[in-house]
């Protein structure tokens, strides 16, 4: 079998349906591209993942609950569930402090839906996770330390 032959109808049929669904006007043109924030997922620290986000500040905030291992055995997947009692959440991020890049995640919450994501996060060593709520246009924070006892990125 052609493998390369294969790669390319792969390739060539996403792309057609693409096209197709843009041609028949049920997509726009770039609609089907995801929402790329450079500035954000490229940041190394927590005050420039918030600083890409659009906020200055954030505040400790009891109203943010995070649920992780305090131990996680594999860091490819340490599992993370975030819920925001705060009225007009918008979004939630997930921050792990010592990745190479410091935004794991960044969910937008539509309004009249329940402020609430669960997810598997790779981190390559012990480090703080933090959870940040943007609700109300202002940044909220609460934060965990999960221990790794082996490593998620290639360690």
């Amino acid at each position: 079998m052609d493998n390369g032959r294969r790669q390319a109808l792969r390739t060539g049929g996403g792309a057609g349906l693409v096209a197709l669904l843009v041609a028949a006007g049920f997509l726009k043109p770039g609609e089907a591209l995801a929402d790329w924030n450079k500035p954000a997922f490229g940041a190394t620290t927590v005050a420039d993942v918030l600083k890409g986000l659009g906020g200055t500040a954030s505040a400790a905030s009891k109203d943010v609950m995070m649920t992780a291992p305090d131990i996680a055995e594999n860091g490819a997947v340490v599992p993370v569930q975030v819920t925001s009692m705060l009225p007009k959440t918008e979004s939630i991020a997930i921050l792990v402090e010592k990745n190479p890049n410091t935004l794991a995640a960044v969910f937008d919450i539509p309004a009249g839906t329940e402020p609430w994501v669960s997810t598997r996060i790779k981190m390559g060593q012990t480090s703080n996770v933090v959870a940040l709520v943007k609700a109300d246009g202002k940044f909220y924070t609460v934060t965990k330390e999960i221990k790794v006892t082996l490593g998620g990125c290639g360690g």
